[in-house]
């Protein structure tokens, strides 16, 4: 780790907890967001540059001098509408490569990202690499633990969440009671919760249901990982699921110890299941 910290930043805990590090040990550190991302003002407390998308040269000059030689992707981000007439010089030279991206997959948009920032001379680092603890141990730390019913939805969860994951569509299905009662798309995965929240109801039959997050096959695990956090946990309660199953070692839980409180105050177990 040579040098300072580019922190691409989107919404949520993970980009503000990243930063909070970089502070912590007096890491040099530059956070970047985006006009219209929704970043929130704890960036305010940091060195931070606020861009348009349209404007790569001016981001890659600030991460230079800056000092940072690192970048991290962190944070839900929506993908950009862009105005050609706003591009820049570098925008307008790395069009070809950047426009099809948009048109792909989660994974396929943020690899050829990835492989555009390294073009230029940064190193991408994933975010599980520079916060201790973020990834989901295997076992089950809260107090309500899964019945046969849940792990047998969690295992078919699974199967679909791969069967999703491998056309680059989501990380997550929702399975109660054998029956599928939604799938997560780019919306992501409160999309997903608020779905079967409001029509879960009719095909139940006495099961609650366990939503199920994995990795996609093959994902580059640098950027978007998928990630739970306390508001997740709110969000399965709402959508009246017994608890949330996840790929050990593979989902990142931002606020551990908030998320597991979260959980037993509600009733909810949280699992780590083994890939």
């Amino acid at each position: 780790m040579s040098g300072g910290l580019g922190i691409i930043a989107g919404q949520g805990e993970l980009p503000r907890l990243i930063a909070g590090e970089c502070a912590r040990r007096g890491m040099p550190h530059l956070v970047v967001a985006f006009e219209g991302a929704g970043t929130g003002g704890w960036a305010e407390a940091h060195p931070h540059v606020r861009l348009r998308f349209e404007k790569p040269g001016r981001l890659f000059a600030a991460l230079r001098g800056a000092g940072c030689d690192r970048v991290t992707f962190a944070g839900a981000m929506s993908r950009p509408r862009l105005d050609p007439l706003r591009f820049d010089l570098t925008a307008l030279r790395l069009a070809p490569r950047i426009l099809p991206l948009l048109r792909q997959g989660d994974d396929a948009t943020l690899r050829g990202l990835a492989a555009v920032f390294e073009a230029e001379g940064f190193v991408v680092e994933p975010a599980h690499a520079l916060l201790e603890g973020l990834l989901c141990a295997e076992g089950v730390p809260t107090r309500a633990r899964p019945d046969e019913q849940d792990r047998a939805d969690a295992a078919r969860a699974a199967r679909l969440v791969a069967a999703i994951g491998a056309a680059d569509a989501g990380q997550a299905a929702v399975v109660a009671g054998g029956l599928c009662l939604g799938l997560e798309s780019i919306q992501g995965t409160d999309a997903l919760l608020d779905f079967v929240a409001a029509t879960a109801g009719p095909f139940r039959d006495g099961a609650r249901g366990v939503l199920y997050k994995a990795p996609k096959p093959g994902q580059d695990w640098r950027m978007d990982l998928p990630a739970i956090g306390p508001e997740t946990v709110r969000r399965a309660a709402a959508a009246g699921l017994a608890g949330i199953a996840l790929q050990a070692g593979g989902v990142l839980v931002l606020g551990q110890e908030e998320t597991v409180a979260e959980a037993d105050r509600l009733g909810l177990f949280l699992w780590g299941r083994p890939a």
